[in-house]
C-alpha cells in the first residue's frame, strides 16, 4: 500500500507521464475520469445531493484528514476555502519533486467537473507555493468574487505576506474548466 504522502509524488509523476505519452488532453482526461468520476465519486455524490452544505461537509472532513492549513467560509450563496498550507504541494516542494509543470491545476481538473455537474462555477487562484483560494457559487449567481478580506476576514490567504511570492499567480474566473485559466 502506498502512503498518502508518497501518493502525492506518485500522482505528480503520473501527470508528467501522461503528458509525455499523450499531451495535456490526456492529463485532463485522467483528471476527469480517474479522479472526478472515480476516486472522488463520493465527493460528487454529496455535493450533487446537498449543494453548498455537501461541499462544506466534504471539504471539512477531507482537509482535516489531510492535515491541511486552511479556513472555510460558507454562506447559503458561496463556499470558500483559503488554503494556507497545502499538504500535497508542500510535500512536493519539501522533497524537490517537480515533474509536472503545474501540479496545482489538478485540483481544478477534478473539482471543475464535479462542481459543473452540481450546477456551480468556481473562482480560484493559486500561487504555486501551496497557497490558494476558492469560491464556489451556483452558476446562475452573478456575484463577483469577494474582495480581499471581505468574506473570510483575517483568514483570507491573500492577506499573507507570502501570498505574492511569485509573479505567476494563476487565476480561474467563474469556470469549471481546467483550461479556463485567465492568467
Amino acid at each position: 500500500m502506498i502512503g498518502c504522502y508518497d501518493f502525492c509524488g506518485h500522482h505528480e509523476w503520473t501527470f508528467a507521464w501522461f503528458r509525455r505519452e499523450g499531451g495535456e488532453s490526456l492529463v485532463r482526461e485522467y483528471w476527469n475520469i480517474a479522479i472526478a468520476h472515480d476516486s472522488q465519486s463520493h465527493a460528487a455524490a454529496i455535493i450533487g445531493r446537498k449543494g453548498i452544505e455537501g461541499t462544506q461537509e466534504y471539504w471539512g472532513h477531507t482537509l482535516d484528514h489531510e492535515a491541511a492549513g486552511y479556513a472555510i467560509t460558507s454562506t447559503e450563496q458561496v463556499f470558500r476555502i483559503d488554503m494556507h498550507v497545502c499538504p500535497s504541494k508542500g510535500f512536493l516542494m519539501r522533497n524537490g519533486l517537480s515533474q509536472y509543470g503545474d501540479y496545482c491545476d489538478h485540483c481544478m481538473g477534478w473539482l471543475g467537473p464535479v462542481m459543473r455537474e452540481a450546477g456551480f462555477v468556481i473562482t480560484h487562484e493559486h500561487n504555486h507555493c501551496g497557497k490558494c483560494w476558492w469560491e464556489m457559487r451556483r452558476k446562475d449567481d452573478p456575484t463577483p468574487p469577494s474582495a480581499i478580506g471581505e468574506l473570510s476576514g483575517k483568514h483570507d490567504v491573500r492577506l499573507r505576506e507570502d501570498w505574492q511570492t511569485t509573479s505567476a499567480i494563476d487565476v480561474f474566473e467563474r469556470t469549471t474548466d481546467p483550461n479556463g485559466k485567465c492568467r
